[in-house]
């Protein structure tokens, strides 16, 4: 039985996951870290697959832990992609209101915003015409985010991939049935002819995260929800190309933002529409009968239809506005409400899908809609890195090593 020895143990090599091992040797802790991923490559999942946005911190209350990281997080992130040379769009985004009695909320966007750290601008009608002249708001104002910015995930991903190997980090790729022995810091790999023991771990899993901590006793009243992100694009052809991002005003009592235009992180003239939030099959049923989870799926949709009756949580509303989206016919129409010259000939379907894990509590019956960090016997796990993680990733990654025990610990 062959056995190897690391100072920290990574689970998962997601953004989250990358940008602690980038932490851990830019603050000189250690250089002994090992990171397992259960893919033969990294970025096939929620982080290579994420819109790209750069978030700038709108939309968080202040003081919760989303509000804390982003900013910070999303300057870091992005002078780290200037500075490696890499694909950045840095075109801005626009909120508009679709409906009337949405309009208040750009008010309290914007102070949401201010309280947070970051730059916002209230635009009268012609301000919005001079940025996205297609784009229409019902009440004649939006409001402007002019240090969002749009990146290509899988490319930050790759790169940051190779600078920690180059670094010595260890990484190994399909491991998918290892097991776990908590009580001596050790995991047994699925060639089961050889073992990791490792001081400190950190389950940065992302669809899978809530089942590796239930293998350490940690989170058991979490399940992850799995809600597919479905996208449509602009044909190269259409007379509408707006390259500034194009957001509506988001319910603020769901984790979703709603259909919105995404231009390309380069020059191309590509343009995205989407993401649906349409409850998936499967945590990576990102097409067809595609690794369906059956038993899941059944689940998830008996507590969807009692969260629907009991309308906790703005569910109600989630249904009818945004829970079927992925029939064109309503996303064509969600998509008009932002931009009403826009046909279905003007549309064409994006190879591009991803699947958004949200934390549901069992015990509060409602979704999580801030990031979750928990410690474990000599581990720490992230349960829900949803939106803005890939953003805030160098500040969340930061955030989770001095919470996690593990510095203290190797100090002593």
């Amino acid at each position: 039985m062959n056995s190897s020895n690391c100072d920290v143990l990574i689970i998962g090599g997601g953004m989250v996951g990358l940008c602690i091992a980038h932490q851990l040797l830019e603050r000189d802790i250690t250089n002994r870290i090992c990171l397992i991923d259960k893919e033969p490559a990294l970025g096939l999942h929620s982080s290579g697959r994420n819109s790209g946005v750069l978030h700038a911190g709108l939309y968080y209350k202040p003081g919760s832990t989303k509000a804390k990281v982003c900013v910070s997080g999303a300057k870091r992130l992005r002078s780290w992609i200037e500075e490696k040379g890499l694909e950045l769009n840095p075109c801005g985004k626009v909120i508009v209101p679709q409906r009337l009695d949405l309009d208040a909320q750009l008010d309290l966007l914007a102070e949401r915003g201010q309280a947070n750290g970051a730059q916002v601008e209230l635009l009268d009608e012609q301000q919005l015409y001079e940025l996205i002249p297609e784009a229409k708001s019902i009440s004649g104002r939006a409001l402007f985010s002019p240090n969002t910015s749009v990146v290509k995930p899988v490319q930050v991903i790759h790169t940051l991939q190779r600078l920690l190997q180059d670094r010595g980090v260890h990484f190994l790729h399909n491991e998918n049935r290892w097991f776990a022995r908590s009580e001596q810091n050790q995991i047994k790999l699925s060639t089961g002819c050889e073992r990791i023991n490792y001081g400190h771990l950190f389950n940065c899993a992302g669809l899978q995260a809530d089942r590796v901590a239930h293998q350490f006793g940690i989170g058991q009243q979490y399940n992850l929800m799995p809600f597919k992100g479905l996208y449509w694009q602009l044909k190269p052809n259409c007379p509408i190309q707006p390259r500034t991002n194009l957001y509506p005003v988001p319910d603020l009592s769901l984790p979703f933002l709603g259909v919105h235009f995404t231009p390309s992180a380069d020059s191309t003239p590509w343009v995205s529409i989407g993401p649906t939030a349409t409850p998936a099959l499967g945590r990576e049923n990102y097409s067809g009968l595609e690794a369906l989870e059956p038993g899941m799926a059944l689940a998830n949709l008996s507590l969807l239809t009692r969260q629907y009756l009991g309308n906790r949580g703005g569910f109600r509303r989630y249904v009818h506005e945004q829970a079927f989206l992925a029939l064109p016919p309503l996303l064509l129409r969600a998509a008009q409400q932002l931009i009403p010259s826009l046909q279905a000939n003007h549309l064409e379907p994006s190879q591009k899908v991803g699947i958004r894990s949200q934390l549901f509590n069992h015990k509060t019956q409602h979704l999580e809609d801030d990031f979750i960090c928990l410690p474990g016997p000599s581990s720490t796990h992230i349960l829900n890195a949803i939106s803005p993680a890939f953003t805030a990733s160098f500040a969340l990654a930061d955030l989770i090593l001095e919470r996690s025990g593990f510095l203290e610990a190797k100090i002593s």
